[in-house]
């Protein structure tokens, strides 16, 4: 099986060079398939309303009670149980977890005023089309 793929695969490559349609097709790429070509404005644009709808489902999460899993809230009642309990290295890295997620509530409402901006773009230049 691999003695007839390197077979055919040298076969192609004489094939190719033997034509010069090679190296023709290769100077007429005019960039490799992962560069860029504008900033993405008009898919943001279509996207912003799923966006928008999932950071405030994550903020209303992060900011609900402690009976739902998640939360701010949930997780301060488990560093505080582990605290009560004497475990202070299930406390120290439940305290290091729930730090980041109150700065993820900062982060998600810094990306919500940030896509309110983006939104009024979108709306002032035809949905990012031109």
């Amino acid at each position: 099986m691999y003695v007839r793929r390197r077979l055919l695969v040298g076969l192609a490559t004489a094939a190719l060079l033997a034509t010069g349609t090679g190296v023709a097709a290769a100077e007429s790429t005019p960039a490799p398939a992962g560069t860029p070509t504008g900033d993405g404005a008009q898919a943001l644009c279509k996207r912003a309303p799923n966006i928008d709808h999932r950071i405030d489902r994550a903020l209303k999460r992060l900011n609900a009670g402690a009976d739902k899993r998640g939360s701010i809230a949930r997780l301060q009642q488990r560093v505080d149980n582990a605290k009560a309990a004497g475990h202070s290295e299930i406390a120290t890295y439940l305290q290091d977890r729930l730090t980041f997620r109150k700065s993820l509530v900062t982060t998600l409402r810094q990306r919500q005023k940030d896509l309110a901006d983006v939104r009024t773009w979108c709306d002032d230049n035809d949905g990012g089309a031109s």
